[in-house]
């Protein structure tokens, strides 16, 4: 294991179980490590933002960092659990497969899935990771991003099949098109033949957390389906949003959009 990682861990938890900041010889003499080695390391851990050291220069504490990592765990869990319900009802109302997503950077990551009973069907693992623009749950969190974080990210697109969206002027406008329209679509983007529709779900602030969306087949995946499965995945992604406090049922995206254009601002 690495020492160095390992040290660092321990004095982040000396330090968000203490009730005033420590000093450098107060971390060193608890840990039994070299005041030279502490001070390195409580460098790092300040310019990282997990720690904050107090105006006179002599005590250090835990930054609020930790409680803002915290909370997210704990949300996602509640996420999960809130949206189960609502994920068997989407399912059942569309015979197609359904994911819940949260947005790690670049990817998507799939914290729960209800599968479809159609043997033909998409196929996903909990815990497992797919490009954000190339998936529907994905670009349905990307929309709601600052438009300074979309222009990056549109110049370092890759392609998962031919259908990927990876020219950055088409890529913008998709997400303007997301954002308008408070759903996204996947037509063969991640996987060939492989299509999907999802809506943003936000939190009570109007902060898009985490997507819901329906994937299969795109041979059942036709215009006409597609416009219904939208109002089928908007309705239940606002389900979610309400359980989480996200507000009514005709709120929780308005609020998002709210919450977007004050960023742009």
């Amino acid at each position: 294991m690495n020492n160095t990682l390992i040290k660092g861990l321990h004095i982040i938890e000396l330090l968000a179980h203490s009730d005033r900041p420590l000093g450098l010889t107060e971390i060193a003499r608890h840990l039994g490590v070299a005041k030279s080695n502490v001070h390195r390391l409580l460098q790092a851990l300040v310019e990282l933002h997990f720690v904050i050291r107090d105006e006179a220069g002599m005590g250090y504490s835990a930054s609020i960092k930790l409680w803002e990592l915290g909370s997210a765990v704990l949300s996602r869990l509640d996420l999960r659990r809130h949206a189960e319900g609502w994920m068997e009802r989407l399912m059942e109302a569309s015979d197609e497969s359904v994911h819940l997503s949260v947005l790690d950077r670049g990817e998507v990551v799939y914290v729960h899935k209800v599968d479809s009973p159609n043997p033909v069907r998409a196929y996903t693992q909990i815990g497992g990771r797919a490009l954000a623009h190339c998936v529907a749950t994905g670009k349905a969190m990307l929309a709601f991003l600052p438009d300074v974080t979309l222009l990056r990210m549109a110049a370092s697109l890759v392609a998962a099949t031919p259908d990927s969206i990876i020219d950055p002027e088409r890529f913008l406008q998709e997400m303007e098109k997301v954002r308008r329209q408070g759903y996204a679509v996947n037509r063969g983007e991640w996987r060939e033949s492989v299509c999907g529709v999802a809506a943003p779900i936000s939190d009570g602030n109007g902060h898009v957390i985490a997507a819901v969306g329906l994937s299969g087949p795109a041979a059942r995946f036709k215009p006409q389906k597609i416009k219904a499965f939208a109002e089928l995945v908007r309705e239940a992604a606002n389900d979610i949003a309400i359980g989480l406090g996200g507000g009514d049922r005709h709120n929780a995206l308005s609020l998002a959009t709210r919450s977007m254009v004050a960023v742009r601002r």
